[in-house]
């Protein structure tokens, strides 16, 4: 085995290692999971909601799937913590994507506080999302770098790389970085260890290569991050219906609606009236940073529903990654037939 090789094992291990310590309370994620909807208690819907208000928040301000992945990570052991009320879902879930980008995106890239709620249209101040930030942050022990699902995608990846003689080119790590965030949209699968979601994903991917060589690669992964058979097949199907769901045309993905904002008569009418007086802007220096400190607009005149959605310019590259899966598959009888 390689320098390189031996490498990658030995941060898998670290990885396999601390995977629990940053897993949701199944307990709670389970509580989440048996709840009605009504007005005083929080819903599968209500959070899948508002996990893909996260990816649109991503994808508008071109932060990275860490972010994200990291951003549901911490609503996710929050949630599973804490009784939360509906009305407070908006605020948290800003506060978490705030967090996550401190932890992932360059200082300067970070919007302010402010920004953040007038484009998420979230129904609260800056103090209110300084209050939440300290909840949470106590809460969670002020630890928000976490192994995440995305973290083994990447080292999984790489190590099928390093032992492979077939073209790098071959599995397409945004495409499998693409399905993993529908699958964070479900709350089923923040109870997946992210070792095993990760592993789904890829042997879904090499089914449809028809690699024999990368499923061997794979099946030496699986067995040193003591993976079952029987985790890797219950898990692997509930992937496998979610991206086939996903890649219906009925589905509404996160990524193919308009960016809406709510605002008042006032502020419609102002901005009717520049459309017609803009002026010829200065040229922005490349590698610049913005200064929080610049003019700032008044969130006074925006109203909004905590059901509205901001987004991004639709993604016609994302909504190419999801395809219809078989249930029966190739990897369960070459699965089979290793293990006799």
């Amino acid at each position: 085995m390689s320098s390189e090789a031996l490498r990658l094992f030995k941060q898998l291990n670290l990885q396999l290692e601390q995977e629990g310590r940053f897993q949701p309370r199944e307990k709670g994620l389970s509580l989440i999971e048996s709840t009605a909807e009504n007005e005083n208690t929080l819903c599968p819907r209500q959070r899948n909601a508002k996990v893909e208000d996260l990816w649109s928040l991503t994808n508008f301000f071109g932060f990275s799937t860490e972010t994200f992945v990291l951003a549901v990570n911490i609503l996710d052991r929050f949630l599973a913590l804490m009784k939360v009320k509906p009305k407070h879902l908006s605020c948290i879930g800003v506060c978490c994507f705030q967090l996550a980008a401190r932890v992932v995106e360059e200082e300067c890239n970070i919007p302010s506080a402010h920004e953040i709620i007038r484009i998420s249209q979230c129904k609260c101040t800056v103090s209110d999302l300084k209050r939440m930030e300290k909840i949470i942050s106590e809460k969670l022990h002020f630890e928000f770098k976490a192994t995440t699902a995305l973290t083994f995608l990447h080292l999984y990846h790489t190590i099928v790389l390093c032992h492979t003689s077939e073209r790098k080119e071959v599995l397409n790590l945004d495409k499998l970085e693409a399905q993993l965030k529908a699958c964070n949209c479900r709350l089923v699968f923040s109870k997946a260890k992210p070792s095993v979601l990760a592993l789904c994903l890829l042997t879904l991917e090499v089914q449809t290569l028809k690699s024999v060589e990368l499923f061997e690669i794979l099946l030496r992964v699986q067995k040193h991050s003591k993976i079952s058979d029987s985790d890797l097949l219950y898990w692997r199907e509930l992937v496998s219906k979610c991206l086939a769901d996903y890649s219906s045309p009925e589905c509404c993905k996160p990524d193919h609606k308009k960016l809406v904002w709510i605002v008042s008569r006032r502020t419609a009418q102002n901005l009717q009236n520049s459309y017609y007086s803009v002026p010829e802007l200065p040229t922005i220096p490349e590698g610049g940073c913005f200064n929080e400190s610049e003019s700032e607009d008044s969130c006074e005149d925006m109203s909004s529903g905590e059901e509205s959605l901001s987004s991004s310019p639709p993604s016609d590259l994302e909504g190419t990654f999801f395809f219809e899966l078989k249930t029966k598959t190739k990897w369960q009888t070459l699965n089979s037939q290793s293990s006799h």
